[in-house]
C-alpha cells in the first residue's frame, strides 16, 4: 500500500548506516541513527581486552564455553558489539547508549540490574497430535551441552537473564523428521516479580517444523531464546507477545543457521506494557536462507520495540526482513531498528530489509532506523527501506467513492496493511486468532 511519506519504499540502493525516521501523530522529524561508521581496519572483528584463559566462560555452575564469552569493546561497527555472559562486563544503563536510547529504562522494573529471583512463567508444550509424538521436550539444568550454542548475550538484560536462570526448556526436532501441524509452546506468567527464562529450540539436520511461542498472562521477564538449525533444516518460529496490559518482556532471540538451512522467524507484539525483542541470526555455513517478519500494534502508553541483527559471515546466504506496525492513542510508541552486517568473507550475499509504520491517531510516535554495513563489494544485492505515515487520502477516497463509509474504509486499509505479515505464519488457527485480535485493537481505537 502507499503511505504518506513513503519516499524510501522503493529504494533499492544501500542507504547510509544511521538513517532513521521518527514520525508522530502530530508531525514528522528526522532523528539520528546509529553511531557514524568509521574506517577502522579492525571492522569485522571483535576487539577484546586481555583476559585470563577461561574468564567469563563459567557462570553459576554453567559449563565452560569454547566459543567466547570474554570482554568486547563496543565501536561504531555492529561487528564490534560487546558480547559476554557476565552482567558486570556491561556498563550500567543510562539511556544514552545506542542500543537503549529509545527504551524507557524506568519501565524495565529492574530487569537490567535486579536479581531475577521471581517465579518464571510456566512453559507448557502441546500442539498437533503428530507433533507431540515426535518432538522431544526436556527440562534441563544450565550445564546442558546444548545451552549457549546459538549465541552469547549482547546486552545487559540478556546477560542478567543468563546469570539468573536455573533450568531451561529444550525442544528438539529429531534428524530428518518432518513435523505435521505445529508445536505450541505456551509461556504463561502469573507474577510481576522480575524473573528469568531460557528456551532452546534445536532443529536437527534435515528436519522440518513449525514452533509457536505463545506468551500470555502477567510477567516481568528477561528471556533468552536460542534457535539452532542443523544443516538443511527448515524451521518456522512464531513468537506471539499477547501479554496482559501490565507485563514487561525483554527477549533476546538468537538463531544459528546451518549450511543450506532455512529459518522463518515471525514476531507479533500486541500485548504488554513494554515489550522489547532483539532477534538476531548468524550463518554457520554457506547457503543459508533467513526470512524475518514482524507485526506490532501499539495502543495508548504502550512501548513496543524491535531491534534486529542479521550477521552475514558466510558466502552465498540470503536474508529478507519485513516488519509492519500500527499505532494509536496518546504516547503509543514503537521502535524498529534493523542492523544488517555483510562481512568481507560473505561473498554472494543477497539481503534486503523493510519497515513500514502506520500512525492512526495524534499523540503516537514511531521510530524506524535501518542500518546496512557492507564490507565486501562481491554481493548479489543489498538494500533497505523505511516509511512511516498516516492514512493515504487517495486510498480512503477510492474506497469511499464506491459506497464504503469512512470508518469501514479505514479498517479495511489497516487490515490489508497488516495481513501480509499474518499470512506468513502458515497456521490457520493462529492466523484467525491474530486477525480477531487486530479487530479488537481497531475497535478499541474507535477507527
Amino acid at each position: 500500500m502507499s503511505l504518506e511519506g513513503e519516499k524510501l519504499a522503493d529504494d533499492t540502493e544501500p542507504a547510509e548506516a544511521g538513517e532513521g525516521t521518527a514520525v508522530t501523530g502530530d508531525e514528522a522529524a528526522v532523528v539520528d541513527g546509529a553511531a557514524d561508521q568509521g574506517t577502522d581496519p579492525s571492522f569485522g572483528t571483535t576487539a577484546t581486552a586481555p583476559v585470563e584463559a577461561d574468564h567469563g566462560t563459567e557462570q553459576h555452575g554453567a559449563k565452560k564455553h569454547s566459543h567466547g564469552g570474554g570482554y568486547g569493546i563496543p565501536d561504531s561497527s555492529r561487528a564490534g558489539r560487546l558480547t559476554s555472559y557476565r552482567v558486570a562486563d556491561f556498563p550500567e544503563l543510562t539511556g544514552r547508549e545506542e542500543d537503549w536510547r529509545f527504551t524507557p529504562l524506568p519501565r524495565l522494573r529492574g530487569l537490567e540490574k535486579a536479581e531475577l529471583t521471581g517465579a518464571a512463567p510456566t512453559v507448557t508444550v502441546d500442539g498437533s497430535e503428530s507433533a507431540v509424538a515426535v518432538v522431544r521436550v526436556e527440562t534441563v539444568g544450565r550445564d546442558d551441552a546444548r545451552i549457549g550454542v546459538a549465541g552469547i548475550p549482547e546486552d545487559r538484560v540478556s546477560a542478567n537473564a543468563w546469570s539468573a536462570f536455573t533450568e531451561a526448556t529444550v525442544l528438539t526436532v529429531p534428524v530428518e523428521t518432518e513435523v505435521e501441524g505445529y508445536v505450541h509452546v505456551r509461556i504463561e506468567g502469573s507474577s510481576l516479580e522480575p524473573a528469568a527464562g531460557h528456551l532452546v529450540i534445536d532443529a536437527e539436520r534435515h528436519s522440518r517444523a513449525v514452533v509457536v511461542l505463545d506468551h500470555a498472562g502477567s510477567a516481568t521477564l528477561a528471556q533468552n531464546v536460542e534457535i539452532r538449525l542443523g544443516d538443511g533444516a527448515d524451521l518456522t518460529v512464531v513468537t506471539l507477545q499477547g501479554w496482559a496490559d501490565d507485563a514487561v518482556h525483554v527477549s533476546s532471540q538468537q538463531a544459528r543457521i546451518g549450511r543450506d538451512a532455512h529459518l522463518k522467524h515471525v514476531a507479533v507484539s500486541l500485548g504488554g506494557d513494554l515489550v522489547r525483542l532483539t532477534p538476531s541470526t548468524r550463518y554457520a555455513g554457506p547457503g543459508g536462507d533467513v526470512e524475518m517478519y514482524g507485526l506490532y500494534f501499539a495502543d495508548a502508553g504502550q512501548h513496543l520495540e524491535q531491534r534486529l541483527f542479521v550477521d552475514h559471515a558466510q558466502p552465498n546466504c540470503k536474508s529478507r526482513v519485513t516488519y509492519k506496525g500500527a499505532l494509536q492513542g496518546k504516547d503509543a510508541h514503537t521502535v524498529w531498528v534493523g542492523d544488517v552486517l555483510i562481512r568481507p568473507e560473505a561473498e554472494g550475499t543477497d539481503t534486503y530489509e523493510m519497515n513500514r509504520n502506520l500512525v492512526l491517531t495524534d499523540g503516537a510516535r514511531a521510530d524506524s532506523v535501518p542500518n546496512l554495513e557492507i564490507e565486501t563489494g562481491l554481493i548479489e544485492g543489498a538494500g533497505h527501506a523505511s516509511a512511516t505515515g498516516r492514512f493515504d487520502d487517495e486510498q480512503l477516497f477510492y474506497l469511499m467513492a464506491r459506497g464504503i463509509d469512512e470508518a469501514t474504509a479505514r479498517r479495511l486499509v489497516v487490515r490489508g496493511f497488516l495481513h501480509e505479515i499474518v499470512q506468513q505464519i502458515g497456521v490457520e488457527q493462529i492466523e484467525e486468532r491474530l486477525m480477531a485480535a487486530l479487530e479488537d485493537e481497531l475497535n478499541a481505537g474507535n477507527l
